[in-house]
């Protein structure tokens, strides 16, 4: 567990601009005028490691990129309905149609799943901890989630 007060610190440490962090859970804004995507992931996880001792993945987006993001949810009335209960889980790449497919075959419940892109939303109408769906999210390769309502505060910050 890294403190985020510590993960700002690191991110000015390496020059980034107005590093923010929201909520407890490694969510970061800052300003990066020289690397993006792929480059900007292995700087922040190779640097992680040096100067923290945290060996975890980062998934970078810009601000087009989460705008984007926003504006494809294909799941604006549960968005609206019951946000908590839906879900954007952030991808390394895109996931093949075919991992796609196996994770809504595994589907034995109400969840919805769709892929965008390097996100894939999903729609937990009982809630996540409750699902079977869960452990399958495998199929779609290495990511980590959010949900809406934190998707639109993180939308606040990089707009603020």
């Amino acid at each position: 567990m890294v403190a985020m007060s510590d993960l700002r610190d690191f991110l000015a440490a390496l020059d980034f601009g107005e590093p923010r962090s929201l909520l407890q859970s490694g969510n970061l804004v800052f300003q990066s005028d020289t690397l993006t995507g792929e480059a900007l992931e292995r700087v922040l996880e190779a640097e992680a490691k040096k100067r923290l001792g945290l060996e975890t993945t980062f998934f970078v987006r810009t601000p087009k990129e989460w705008r984007a993001l926003v504006a494809n949810n294909p799941f604006p009335d549960e968005a609206k309905k019951d946000p908590s209960h839906l879900l954007v889980l952030f991808l390394k790449a895109a996931p093949a149609r075919k991992a796609v497919d196996a994770m809504q075959s595994a589907i034995i419940g109400p969840e919805l799943v769709r892929a965008v892109g390097t996100q894939a939303y999903i729609v937990y109408p009982n809630g996540v901890g409750r699902s079977r769906l869960t452990n399958t999210e495998k199929h779609l390769g290495r990511g980590t989630a959010r949900n809406w309502n934190t998707i639109l505060k993180l939308a606040d910050a990089i707009e603020g």
